[in-house]
Formats: structure tokens, C-alpha cells, sequence
């Protein structure tokens, strides 16, 4: 009688994980995650950490490779990259802020990848059907580097936006890690040596950052206008 009363729990905890583990489940747990990460945000501005100091224990590499990874998980909870590369730069100057920022971008770029591909793949493919989100898949499957590469040098496309795209496409992790990589450089460099540069904002170096921020945010524009206007022509 213990054997037949206890049958049916196996069958209860198969149908439960099943439940769990389901593609609308994660899903649900990924925008939990990111509510959460965004109101974390809202309520503790961990920005201002970045913009105004660390504590007084982190100094040297040990306070660079914090950065590194406060700046990564800052951007999976929505925190704008510009305001973290000044805050590099403002902090460490140009020389150890530029990796550090850099090193945060792919740093939180692979988190958001990874949350994406595990957690909300498998439920949002099938709701790839309107004509631009099935453009948009087809050049992130079949060219992901140079795709991801274009927006990242081209930021038109906002960061945490483009996360969780290729991690919805069938974009690889290695192309989509060194597109990052690659891609950021120039940006981020542009913004650490304005943040490092900020209070002599007529010296050449800030201005020629400021200069080169201006000139890729209007190539962004323009290159998302041409894919707009191409796609346009092709239906």
C-alpha cells in the first residue's frame, strides 16, 4: 500500500520540473532578473560609486579589476555605458581606463549573451515572424561577427539591446565575444580620454574626443538609415 500511495510523486516532480524548466518559465525568470537588476539600480545608484570613488581599501590593480567588474554587472542592470566610461577614465585616467572599461564591456556583454541564450531563447525564437525581426535574426545568424562588429563600432543600436538579440539569434560566442572586443575599442576610448580629459574640456585630447563620439553616433544614424532604406527596397 506505501508503494501504490507513493507512485504517483515521481510522475508530480517530472511534471514539475518540466514546468521549471520550460521556455516561458525561464523566460519569466530572465525579466524577473532584469526587473530586479533595474530597480537594484533605481534604488541604490551604483553609479555613483563609479563617479565618485571607491572605497579607501581598493587602490592599484586590485581597485581597476573592481571596476572591471562593477562596470559589467552595472551594464546587465541597464546602467548607460557613456557614464561608466567617463567614469573610467575620471577615476583611472586613460591609461588603465581603457582596458578596465573594456574589459567590463565584454564582461557584461557575455553575461547578458549567456542569460539571453539560456534563458529566453528557446521561448522567443518562435515569435520571430515580422519581417524586420527575421531580417535582423538572418544577418545575426549568418554573419555575427561582422554584424555584431558594425554595431558596435556604429552605436546606433543600444548595448544592452544588442545582448540580447544575438543571444536570441544563432550567433556563436566567439564571434560575438571578439566583435565586442574589437568593436568597443574605439568608443570606449573616445569616452574614458573625455572622462580622464574632463576638466580642461579646450585641450586637443578632449576635443578630439568629444569630436570622434559626434562623428560615430552620426555614422550609426547613417548606417541605420541605409539598412532601413535597403531592406525597404528589397520588399
Amino acid at each position: 500500500m506505501l508503494d501504490t500511495a507513493a507512485a504517483p510523486t515521481p510522475g508530480l516532480a517530472v511534471r514539475c520540473t518540466r514546468v521549471l524548466l520550460s521556455p516561458w518559465s525561464r523566460l519569466s525568470l530572465l525579466v524577473l532578473m532584469l526587473a530586479a537588476a533595474g530597480t537594484g539600480v533605481l534604488l541604490f545608484e551604483p553609479q555613483r560609486l563609479l563617479s565618485e570613488g571607491w572605497p579607501p581599501q581598493l587602490n592599484g590593480a586590485a581597485a581597476v579589476c573592481a571596476f572591471a567588474l562593477a562596470y559589467g554587472m552595472c551594464t546587465v542592470a541597464f546602467v548607460p555605458r557613456p557614464l561608466l566610461n567617463l567614469a573610467a577614465g575620471a577615476l583611472f585616467g586613460s591609461q588603465a581606463g581603457i582596458p578596465a572599461a573594456i574589459a567590463g564591456t565584454v564582461l557584461g556583454a557575455g553575461v547578458a549573451f549567456g542569460l539571453g541564450r539560456v534563458l529566453g531563447q528557446d521561448a522567443l525564437r518562435p515569435l520571430l515572424r515580422g519581417r524586420w525581426l527575421k531580417a535582423a535574426d538572418g544577418q545575426l545568424s549568418k554573419h555575427g561577427f561582422r554584424s555584431m562588429l558594425a554595431v558596435r563600432l556604429f552605436p546606433g543600436v543600444p548595448f544592452v539591446a544588442a545582448n540580447y538579440c544575438a543571444a536570441v539569434s544563432r550567433m556563436g560566442w566567439l564571434p560575438f565575444l571578439l566583435a565586442t572586443a574589437l568593436g568597443s575599442v574605439p568608443n570606449t576610448t573616445a569616452y574614458v580620454i573625455a572622462g580622464a580629459r574632463a576638466s580642461t574640456p579646450t585641450s586637443p585630447a578632449f576635443l578630439i574626443a568629444m569630436g570622434f563620439i559626434a562623428v560615430t553616433g552620426l555614422g550609426g544614424a547613417v548606417v541605420a538609415w541605409c539598412k532601413r532604406h535597403r531592406l525597404r527596397g528589397r520588399h
